[in-house]
């Protein structure tokens, strides 16, 4: 064999030999060379002081920590469209390398199965899911001083509810009560997100909100609860709030008569299941997928982050990612009868 042979069959061995080596680190080795030194962009596409800011920024201050090469988080919040903006922002202009996560309202993922016209910006089934914080409630409220105090009387009467933009849960439930349950409601959208809301219901701009996560409310304006400064009318969950059971206010699903209602109603309500999305770009590579799943549940498990949750009056009841995306998948395969009443009893 000549010297250049023999030189080029060293070269190829210890080549194979290096490949070898990489491929036999464990996942967190590799892992730790990709993170270390770099930065992850959380995305927040709420308002900041609302509650899904709370819930990001307070999973962002310690998520990091459980990510081989402990990466700085840094948040960063994109108004627009009920989320919408942030949600097309991840799925288009991202970096699809695991160093860009997304925090967006679950209206937004159902909002391509529900909406009239939906956007067409992005594909909520290939979105890839690290988890959800909460599987919460949502309640109607109004002021004390409302004349609208229970359910019952929201349907005997008129009332005007706050609400953000299309595709925002306050809005979406709002025509939902009033389409499918009577309530006799006047929406007033287009608020940036539930901290405006709750500054036009201070100011008495309107009676109170809609599709109103119980979980924000305690975290943003626990003195309403504690000195009765509000009425809670009624929850929407696919099961019951003790908590909010205690309060007086029952289930929505009192006020449903009709079987094809209550299934549209279903639809809509099984986004609560993802109360709190985070998301990856389609196309992230799956090493950094099972990194980044596996840092957010740890992160639900940490003892700072549960006594940062408290701190916050924030309520953690999380969901796996693979939970989520299953889940996602089964919405986008409802059938086209309850679809096309769901559509219809979100709108005006």
């Amino acid at each position: 064999m000549s010297t250049s042979n023999r030189t080029l069959t060293a070269l190829c061995a210890t080549a194979g030999l290096a490949a070898g080596l990489v491929a036999a680190q464990p996942l967190h080795a590799q892992s730790a060379d990709f993170y270390a030194g770099k930065t992850i962009t959380l995305l927040i596409g709420g308002d900041v002081g609302g509650g899904y800011d709370v819930y990001a920024r307070s999973i962002g201050r310690h998520m990091g920590k459980h990510i081989p090469g402990a990466p700085n988080i840094v948040p960063r919040n994109q108004l627009g469209a009920g989320s919408g903006t942030a949600a097309a922002a991840m799925y288009t202009t991202a970096p699809k390398d695991g160093t860009w996560i997304g925090a967006i309202f679950p209206g937004v993922i159902i909002g391509p199965i529900l909406d009239p016209k939906p956007q067409t910006l992005f594909d909520p089934t290939k979105f890839i899911y690290l988890g959800s914080a909460d599987s919460g409630t949502r309640v109607c409220v109004t002021a004390a001083n409302s004349k609208i105090k229970t359910f019952e009387d929201a349907q005997k009467n008129k009332s005007i509810m706050g609400a953000s933009a299309a595709g925002g849960s306050t809005r979406d439930y709002s025509f939902m009560m009033k389409n499918i349950a009577g309530a006799q409601i006047d929406v007033i959208s287009g608020y940036k997100g539930t901290v405006d809301v709750f500054l036009a219901i201070e100011r008495g701009e309107v009676d109170g909100m809609c599709g109103l996560d119980w979980s924000s409310l305690k975290s943003q304006r626990p003195d309403w609860l504690r000195d009765k400064k509000i009425n809670v009318l009624v929850q929407t969950a696919l099961d019951e709030e003790a908590e909010v059971t205690r309060l007086g206010a029952p289930p929505m699903w009192k006020f449903i008569k009709d079987d094809i209602d209550r299934k549209a109603a279903e639809l809509v309500v099984s986004q609560q299941v993802f109360g709190r999305p985070y998301i990856l770009p389609p196309g992230t590579p799956d090493a950094q997928v099972k990194i980044l799943r596996a840092a957010l549940d740890k992160t639900f498990n940490d003892p700072d982050f549960k006594a940062d949750a408290e701190k916050s009056r924030i309520d953690i009841s999380p969901s796996s990612g693979e939970k989520v995306q299953a889940l996602v998948t089964s919405i986008f395969a409802t059938s086209p009868e309850v679809v096309e009443r769901a559509k219809r009893i979100i709108q005006p």
